[in-house]
Formats: C-alpha cells, structure tokens, sequence
C-alpha cells in the first residue's frame, strides 16, 4: 500500500459506513458530508492516489466504476439525472488521497458547479 487513508480503511472493514455497493474491484457508499439530496462515492480498491496517477491498464477498472454509477442511479431512481465528479489534487478539490467518483442527484445540477 502506499499509504493510509480513510477509504482504505473503509475498504478493510476498519470504519463503518453506509455501503450501497460492493464487489471485487470496488465500493461505493453514502458521503458523510453530502452536497445532494443523494451523494455517493464510488471507490476503487485498488490504491490510485489521483485521477492523473490512472495508467492505460486501469482503463477497464475505469469503465467498470461508470457501470456502477449507472447501476446505482438507476437503483436510486435518478431517472431525472445526476451528475459524476472526480477531483484531481488539492487544486482540483480532492480531499482524500485516493481517486473516487461522486455520484450527485436527486436535485437539479447546476452549472458552472464552482
């Protein structure tokens, strides 16, 4: 591991949270500080630090964590839309030290988003 942090700990079972989705290659669960009627992050296990730190054999994990955003808005019934945000480094608003995706609905998205 390169290093710890709390969705790594999430990941092993070291912290509770509320899991809407789990499988062999990631987790996806409800953010403890949302910014949407519905705010879920969608989190690889495996350890990649920044969306610029993706390498070309991460391409089918890529695509396996979009399948699972669909799957959970459709599960949530975001017929209307959502909205998925990666930030990338502290300049880009990521807080924690490992890629995930949000999944924001529930509500309409506005745009520019900050």
């Amino acid at each position: 591991m390169l290093s710890e942090n709390i969705f790594l700990k999430i990941i092993a079972g070291q912290i509770p949270a509320k899991i809407v989705y789990d499988d062999e290659q990631c987790l996806a669960l409800y953010d403890i500080n949302p910014q949407a009627p519905v705010h879920i992050l969608i989190i690889p296990k495996k350890e990649i630090r920044t969306h610029a730190d993706l390498v070309k054999e991460d391409f089918p994990l890529m695509g396996h964590l979009h399948m699972v955003a669909c799957k959970i808005a459709n599960d949530l019934n975001l017929e209307n839309g959502y909205r998925l945000v990666i930030n990338c480094k502290e300049g880009g608003g990521q807080v924690v030290p490992h890629l995930h995706i949000h999944l924001l609905g529930g509500r309409k998205q506005n745009w520019p988003p900050g």
